[in-house]
């Protein structure tokens, strides 16, 4: 008797068991860690995270830290896709250590950005005068045409490296490993300078278009030229960049089925509906990038 209940009773163990294994299983959902810039995340990653997870099952994890960290987290793979609006660095002549196991995708294209207070009456700044104050030789509203002589509070990344800043000294100072020579405000994500601006009405900074259309701050037109979709994907407004898409070089299946993803018309199509200008929609800027690429080392693997 004793011998028949201990059979029985493991057979409901190994019943339940074999019922509820399969189904923890299925509850337990694919995920892949995303890290990088807000630029990107705001452009097109957040929307695309929800929209892939619906399609496929597999839920994509973002977290922060910028364009750096974007890339160096991919390289060494502790992070399974990230996201940047920079190229890779060079150090002595060969890529950064910290970024020479990575590849970077293009999937859009953003814009770099002046932006102030929304209570500031300046529309438009000229280029020359964009570079004057970031060396220090204007720091005058008055210089840009206010009637009040109201001390400019610029406010910038700290370092060098981060995507805004490497790209800005890169396409407008032609100086990408140089200090800007103007007193900032520094901050360390583009988050909290935005915020500042957004609070400070005689304050001035830069970031993305992506980023900042989704800001409560005033967005500056460059020489007379807005930042709008339709001019950045012409080439127009001046000040465009690539964004991408980071991936180990030893990549997983499961990255290869969101890298085909992302770059196919239905991951493009996302792209564009969130505002950020797609590959397609600025195929004419390819010309102009490859060209400005040759003047300086632009790698992207």
């Amino acid at each position: 008797m004793k011998f028949k209940s201990w059979t029985i009773g493991t057979l409901i163990l190994f019943f339940i068991y074999f019922i509820l294994t399969p189904l923890a299983a299925f509850s337990q959902t694919k995920t892949l860690d995303w890290t990088g810039c807000g630029i990107t995340k705001k452009a097109f990653m957040s929307e695309m995270a929800v929209q892939y997870e619906k399609k496929t099952g597999i839920a994509i994890k973002l977290s922060g830290g910028g364009a750096t960290k974007g890339i160096r987290a991919a390289s060494a793979g502790t992070s399974d896709l990230g996201g940047t609006c920079r190229h890779l660095l060079m150090q002595d002549g060969k890529l950064h250590p910290e970024e020479n196991n990575v590849k970077l995708v293009q999937v859009a294209w953003d814009a770099l950005v002046a932006i102030t207070n929304k209570n500031n009456p300046i529309e438009n700044i000229s280029s020359v005068d964009l570079k004057k104050v970031y060396d220090g030789s204007i720091i005058s509203w008055k210089d840009l045409g206010q009637p009040e002589d109201k001390r400019i509070v610029l406010c910038s990344r700290e370092g060098t490296v981060s995507g805004v800043g490497h790209m800005f000294r890169l396409l407008a100072l032609n100086a990408p490993g140089e200090e800007f020579k103007a007193k900032s405000l520094k901050f360390k994500s583009t988050g909290p300078l935005e915020k500042k601006i957004k609070s400070t009405p005689t304050a001035l900074g830069l970031t993305g278009i992506s980023s900042a259309k989704k800001a409560d701050v005033k967005i500056l037109a460059i020489d007379g030229i807005k930042p709008t979709k339709e001019n950045i994907a012409s080439g127009k407004y001046p000040l465009f960049r690539p964004l991408y898409i980071t991936v180990n070089r030893d990549q997983s299946p499961d990255v290869k089925d969101f890298l085909a993803f992302i770059i196919s018309d239905e991951g493009q199509k996302i792209i564009s509906e969130e505002g950020t200008v797609n590959l397609q929609e600025g195929k004419t800027l390819n010309a102009f990038w490859q060209e400005r690429s040759t003047k300086y080392e632009y790698h992207t693997e």
